[in-house]
């Protein structure tokens, strides 16, 4: 497993974190149940099939669950 240093300095965006970036957690977590940032790896997929590189590929979404109803 890499050490922390071997992590990029986090990027900033700014998401509502209980309306959005909690939910897509869960959500994240559904489809990766491991690693140490399952939404980091769901956003890398989505950046690379965004930018049209070779061979990427449009993440695949998790069947609906508690994150599919939006917060009131």
């Amino acid at each position: 497993m890499p050490t922390p240093r071997a992590y990029e300095k986090p990027k900033n965006i700014r998401v509502p974190d209980a309306t959005e970036w909690a939910p897509f957690l869960e959500a994240a977590r559904a489809m990766h149940p491991t690693g140490r940032s399952p939404r980091t790896q769901v956003i890398r997929e989505f950046l690379n099939w965004y930018m049209r590189r070779p061979g990427a590929k449009l993440p695949e979404r998790p069947p609906a669950g508690p994150w599919s109803t939006p917060a009131e």
